[in-house]
């Protein structure tokens, strides 16, 4: 005869089988309340009539099966969210492929020769220019804008005739009535192939490197 409290660690394991059918999932959490319900009946079958189960036991048990159960079904759910999430990562990379990537840097992204840029202007500009650098710091071209608004601009600059391997990138030159305008200058590199390790997102961009999706300003 007994009337110790159920050890609910035992609901993690398969207890009572019946002969011929099999156990059912350790996690699944209406099979841990039907072994939490055998040992409470074999408990109250069991127990000593001198020294029955009170009610504050039943409660405290009860309370304990509650909580059991409750953590499998939040286990459940977490791994469902986490299965949907990672879906969801996948559609998302998949439609980035074609797309143009703006990273922070003076580079260009080129396409045969022709060399894609970008810039961010903090304020409206009456000036702008785009000084195309060679591999010694030498001005090679120079892509005069006129006046910009703030915000953000893209630019294309052919460079028929100049071998991309001697461009080093390209300087931003920016002012109004005299006074210089910070800018910010984006290499555009179009994705080509996105990938997944670790859980994070990389991109495959057209000029064989790779890179985090977090290291993306923004998408064209």
């Amino acid at each position: 005869m007994f009337s110790t409290p159920i050890d609910t660690s035992s609901l993690g394991t398969t207890v009572g089988s019946t002969t011929g059918t099999s156990a059912k999932n350790n996690m699944d959490p209406e099979a841990s309340q039907d072994r939490f319900l055998k040992l409470l009946v074999a408990q109250l079958n069991n127990q000593d009539p001198m020294n029955p189960m009170d009610n504050a036991q039943m409660t405290t048990q009860m309370a304990q099966i509650n909580t059991v159960s409750g953590i499998q079904e939040l286990n459940a759910t977490l791994k469902g969210m986490a299965a949907q999430f990672g879906s969801m990562q996948t559609l998302q990379g998949t439609s980035l492929i074609g797309r143009e990537a703006l990273v922070e840097g003076n580079k260009f992204g080129f396409d045969g020769t022709v060399g894609k840029g970008a810039m961010r202007l903090e304020a409206s500009a009456s000036q702008v220019a785009v000084e195309v650098l060679g591999k010694n710091g030498q001005v090679i071209d120079t892509l005069d804008f006129g006046a910009l608004t703030a915000g953000q601009h893209s630019f294309n600059w052919d460079g028929t005739g100049i071998d991309p391997n001697q461009v080093a990138g390209f300087r931003v030159k920016a002012s109004d009535g005299g006074q210089p305008v910070k800018s910010t200058s984006y290499t555009r590199q179009t994705v080509t192939s996105v990938g997944f390790a670790n859980g994070t997102m990389n991109l495959q961009l057209q000029d064989g490197s790779t890179l985090g999706y977090d290291q993306v300003s923004t998408f064209l």
